[in-house]
C-alpha cells in the first residue's frame, strides 16, 4: 500500500529495550478533501530512511498496515493497528508560477 502527502512532524529515533529496538515517526498530511493526519512507524534500519527528508516535504510512503489482539486481564479482547513505512520518496510538485520562455538570443 502507498499513502502520499506533505510531512507535519518529523520525529527522533528512540531506542527501547536491552537490545536497543529503535522506532522513528512521522505524521503525513494527506492531500484529500478532508484531509487526515495519519502516523507511520519506521522501525530498525528503516529509521535511517527518514534522515534527508524534512517537515513540509511532498513524500509518497509505502506501508504495511498491522493489526494484532490483546488479551486484558479481565480476559477481553483489544485491537490494536499500527502503520509501518519500508520506503519513503519525494514527490516533486508542479511549479505554480509562470517560467519565462528560454532566451534564445533572437531579439523579436
Amino acid at each position: 500500500m502507498e499513502v502520499a502527502g506533505k510531512i507535519k512532524h518529523l520525529g527522533d529515533t528512540a531506542e527501547f529495550g536491552a537490545k536497543s529496538f529503535k522506532k522513528r515517526e512521522i505524521v503525513l498530511t494527506t492531500d484529500d478533501q478532508y484531509p487526515q493526519h495519519i502516523t507511520i512507524e519506521f522501525i530498525q534500519d528503516k529509521c535511517d530512511l527518514l534522515n534527508n527528508f524534512s517537515v513540509g516535504q511532498d513524500v509518497k510512503v509505502s506501508i504495511n498496515l498491522l493489526g494484532r489482539e490483546w488479551i486484558n486481564p479481565q480476559g477481553e479482547a483489544k485491537y490494536f493497528n499500527s502503520v509501518q513505512g519500508w520506503r519513503i520518496e519525494s514527490v516533486q510538485t508542479a511549479p505554480t508560477q509562470n517560467t519565462p520562455p528560454p532566451n534564445d538570443g533572437v531579439p523579436f
